[in-house]
């Protein structure tokens, strides 16, 4: 079976982050190991990650030399990967038990090296376990494929979906970017020419508002949208504000959910 490498950034996430662990070691699939790098939180985080990793030793914690944000610290997990895939998920979501089970599937069946499906959302104060989620409504759908092009335009991909196949790929770093880091990492893989496959069932939970809300979070994000299209995809004026139209209405679109 191949080996999976999990990428998890953890900072002050000790109300959420045993479910999220809980998540990944309950996986059909249980060839993996979950490489957690804990960016100087200042809760019970770390103790946490080191009970859970006398239990089980496919949980591989690490402290970062210095806090640098949720993309370095995903960069130094993903620089300690032994696995064949790269797979993310953030200390505040969950992953539904067959999740890698049936995107290493899939990834095999579409030939595709870098795969994400789609995914539930449910309110921030969401307190049950992936073992019992009941699914709701509440379905953000992956498309059937995505190229750079598209993915210019919207960010289809959620991050706690994606998964990247090493031995094609190679080892894939996330840009060194403020935020939005995997989005540009989702561009600069697909800028080689690689085309996204989605799986459309929901195999993942994400922790977000509730239905129908914008956080000032995520309109944040349109400018860093404008500095990602600028600065690091090059792309000319005309170019990014075609695309900042899109990511907004993408976001939006999202938020009804």
């Amino acid at each position: 079976m191949p080996l999976v490498s999990v990428v998890m950034p953890v900072y002050n996430s000790a109300s959420t982050l045993g479910a999220s662990i809980r998540s990944v070691l309950t996986q059909t699939h249980s060839d993996l190991e979950l490489l957690v790098t804990d960016d100087k939180s200042t809760d019970e985080s770390m103790d946490l990650l080191t009970g859970f990793a006398r239990q089980d030793e496919r949980v591989r914690p690490a402290s970062a030399p210095e806090q640098g944000g949720a993309g370095r610290a995903r960069n130094l997990a993903i620089t300690r990967a032994r696995g064949d895939y790269v797979a993310f998920l953030d200390s505040d979501d969950m992953w539904l038990p067959e999740k890698l089970e049936r995107q290493l599937a899939f990834a095999s069946t579409a030939s595709a090296p870098l795969t994400f499906t789609s995914y539930y959302k449910v309110d921030a104060d969401y307190d049950g376990e992936s073992t019992d989620f009941v699914p709701n409504g509440r379905v953000v759908r992956a498309r059937e494929h995505v190229d750079y092009r598209a993915m210019l335009v919207q960010d289809h991909i959620g991050a706690l979906t994606a998964m990247y196949d090493r031995n094609v790929l190679g080892t894939r770093l996330m840009p060194e970017m403020r935020k939005r880091q995997d989005y540009a990492l989702w561009l600069s893989i697909m800028r080689d020419g690689v085309v996204a496959r989605g799986l459309p069932e929901p195999l993942a939970v994400y922790r977000a508002h509730r239905a129908g809300s914008l956080s000032s979070n995520k309109m944040s994000l349109i400018r860093y949208n404008w500095e990602l299209y600028r600065e690091h995809e090059h792309l000319s004026l005309p170019r990014s504000a075609q695309a900042l139209a899109g990511a907004a209405w993408h976001s939006l679109r999202k938020a009804r959910i």
